[in-house]
């Protein structure tokens, strides 16, 4: 095999980043293009941080527990009057301080 052919076949070996394309107004190009040049980045650079942000809150917005108002008070009312702990509760704390006592 030539180092030609092999060179070539290397890099089509190496693995790419995926591919995302979108279609935008000249008006939001060219925001973006600005923000990208305020930020001293190219800007796919500044796409890609920016869309990591974005979905990494998404994510995190999603995650985080969100009750209704009738449930929020349930769970106020179960702090401030919690009920009597049951059989098996207090099996579990006698079991925990035999072990860690």
């Amino acid at each position: 095999m030539t180092e030609a052919v092999s060179a070539s076949m290397t890099r089509r070996a190496k693995p790419q980043g995926a591919r995302l394309e979108a279609r935008m107004s000249p008006e939001l190009h060219m925001t973006v293009k600005r923000a990208a040049e305020i930020q001293g980045r190219t800007v796919t650079d500044f796409v890609v941080h920016t869309l990591q942000i974005a979905a990494t809150q998404a994510i995190e917005e999603a995650d985080l527990v969100r009750l209704s108002l009738s449930d929020q008070q349930l769970f106020a009312q179960a702090l401030i009057s919690p009920p009597e702990p049951n059989a098996a509760l207090k099996r579990a704390v006698d079991r925990y301080n035999k072990l860690l006592g």
